[in-house]
């Protein structure tokens, strides 16, 4: 064990001076909510996802929301999602009404099982929601292919479900702003999008989601976007950017719907984030490739974070640790705590938690989920680990792991 004990803390932001600069800007100009930063935050996300419009939103929870509502899934409906997951990809599902369904992981995989999907989708399936879990971007080819497949069983129920007339792929990519799969970049794969800026994601404002969408034939962006703008701000038919116009005040209330709009001050953060964020990636995925070179030969499992197909955001760092069970993983952890080494478990699947215990739910059908769960141990993984920092984590977590005779 290094003698010199150094505290090493999970996920803090990564807070420049330009950050600061930008709140500090926007505190000055007397515009501090929704307003010109915002827009202008939503129109450099949607450049870099390759998609003509972005909503930005108060949570990515709210992002999915809206997105469910804006689709017109709600009571009578199902939406499937994976069991292992947090519970922000389920409960806007409950939120809306629908029925949620959820499906296990593959083995050995955080990916859901897609052999078991076409299994799950009925006449009442109206969405899936795949999770990029760690940043890496789900398989979303193996999706389309089932529930093209499934079009028999489809039956729409209002305008925007007709102009896809099958099952709808959303992703929740809360982990996953800035990976790529197939030369494609999150937010421009699955038909609906949802991303995080929560404290702990690679690009934050503090809180903060978005929505985003594949543009298709007959799908009228800009009458899609006023509809999340209505939802997300009471169903006002004028933002206050727009009310503080010369003579502009006059407005209408459509319907008594939501407030989950984003704020300048929040969208200023994520404004230099967005600057920095190319250099923030590559840190990350070279904190990765020397945890890859240093765990290779260890009895553990990792995720593959870039190949020719794809390269993650590099948000998370799982590691699955052969032999072990719970209580085992437990102690690791709080072992590694004992040497300033934060780290965390990602995620418990949804059936262990009271809430979806109480809907239905048993862990004991999802045994592949049960496994993924049972021996995780996420390390720290972010752009303000410093080279000496990362080998300190990689010397202490050997040696808790010889500590408990796994190598």
């Amino acid at each position: 064990m290094n003698k010199t004990l150094m505290n090493i803390p999970f996920s803090p932001p990564d807070i420049s001076e330009e950050e600061i600069d930008e709140v500090v800007d926007t505190l000055k100009s007397g515009w501090i909510t929704t307003g010109p930063k915002t827009k202008l935050f939503e129109n450099e996300i949607a450049k870099l996802c390759g998609t003509k419009k972005v909503v930005c939103l108060n949570s990515a929870t709210a992002a999915l929301e809206l997105i469910l509502r804006v689709l017109g899934i709600g009571e009578g409906d199902e939406v499937i999602v994976p069991a292992y997951t947090y519970t922000a990809s389920a409960s806007p599902v409950c939120h809306v009404g629908a029925k949620l369904v959820l499906i296990d992981v593959d083995k050995d995989s955080f990916e859901m099982d897609y052999s078991q999907l076409e299994s799950k989708i009925t006449p009442n399936t109206k969405a899936i929601i795949a999770v990029d879990i760690a940043g890496i971007v789900a398989d979303y080819d193996k999706i389309y292919e089932i529930v093209e497949k499934t079009k028999s069983k489809f039956t729409p129920k209002n305008d925007i479900q007709k102009l896809y007339n099958r099952v709808l792929v959303l992703a929740d990519a809360a982990h996953a702003i800035g990976a790529s799969r197939n030369n494609k970049m999150a937010g421009n794969i699955a038909d609906f999008t949802s991303f995080s800026f929560h404290a702990v994601k690679n690009l934050t404002t503090g809180e903060g989601g978005a929505a985003t969408w594949r543009s298709v034939e007959g799908l009228d962006d800009e009458a899609l976007y006023k509809e999340f703008q209505l939802l997300s701000l009471h169903g006002q038919t004028k933002d206050a950017l727009h009310k503080n116009q010369i003579g502009a005040w006059e407005y209408d209330i459509v319907a008594p719907l939501y407030k989950c709009n984003m704020t300048d001050i929040m969208a200023s953060i994520g404004l230099a984030q967005l600057r920095r964020y190319a250099d923030l990636l590559n840190i990350r995925h070279n904190i990765i490739k020397k945890y890859n070179e240093a765990f290779k030969d260890l009895p553990v499992k990792v995720l593959n974070h870039k190949d020719n197909n794809h390269r993650s955001s590099g948000h998370l760092y799982l590691v699955r640790i052969n032999g072990i069970d719970e209580k085992t993983r437990n102690e690791i952890i709080i072992s590694l705590a004992k040497r300033g080494v934060s780290s965390n478990v990602h995620y418990k699947p949804l059936p262990i938690l009271t809430a979806y215990k109480e809907i239905g739910f048993d862990i004991k059908d999802y045994p592949n989920s049960y496994l993924q769960y049972q021996n995780e141990i996420t390390l720290p993984l972010y752009s303000k680990l410093t080279n000496e920092e990362v080998d300190y984590i990689i010397e202490n977590f050997i040696s808790v792991l010889k500590e408990f005779k796994i190598c």
